[in-house]
């Protein structure tokens, strides 16, 4: 095969990945969505929810590293945060360290509300991964880890335009 046949192919590949990343984005945008609405929160603000979720060690989180795990801007996350504060779903205190800066957690209300989803969610994501055992999905976590990571760099690179 020659040098630009595989070229070609190699460009038919990465854009059907690309596709298949946009589609799935749409799927799990339209999921996020029903979960959302099953708490009466939006989208952003359930996505805020489980970033905190997945973050907390028990000490709270900061407002900084919700925005980092969902690449969006601290002063939404800040806005919509003190949202599901008054909806008792969150709760912000003071950090110990720097009073300067909050620390968030669930409440029991949220924590309750995200368990009564949970086998709803185990289900959504057996149907999601259905042909994927535990190895399968280790493999792909780490090769999608890795896009991500370069991703960015060429995105840092176009936006500087050095491609």
């Amino acid at each position: 095969m020659t040098d630009m046949a595989e070229k070609k192919q190699l460009d038919k590949a990465v854009r059907d990945f690309i596709w298949n990343i946009v589609e799935i984005h749409s799927q799990l945008e339209e999921i996020h969505k029903g979960w959302a609405q099953m708490l009466g929160v939006t989208e952003p603000q359930w996505l805020i929810l489980m970033a905190i979720d997945e973050l907390d060690d028990g000490r709270g989180v900061s407002g900084i590293a919700v925005a980092n795990k969902l690449r969006i801007h601290p002063a939404f996350v800040t806005n919509q945060t003190k949202k599901l504060e008054t909806m008792d779903f969150l709760a912000r205190e003071p950090s110990p360290d720097d009073a300067r800066f909050v620390q968030m957690s669930l409440t029991q209300k949220a924590r309750g509300e995200i368990t009564k989803l949970s086998t709803k969610r185990q289900a959504i994501n057996l149907t999601m991964f259905d042909g994927l055992d535990e190895t399968s999905l280790d493999y792909l976590n780490k090769r999608l880890a890795l896009i991500a990571k370069n991703s960015r760099l060429a995105a840092q690179k176009l936006s500087i335009g050095i491609l």
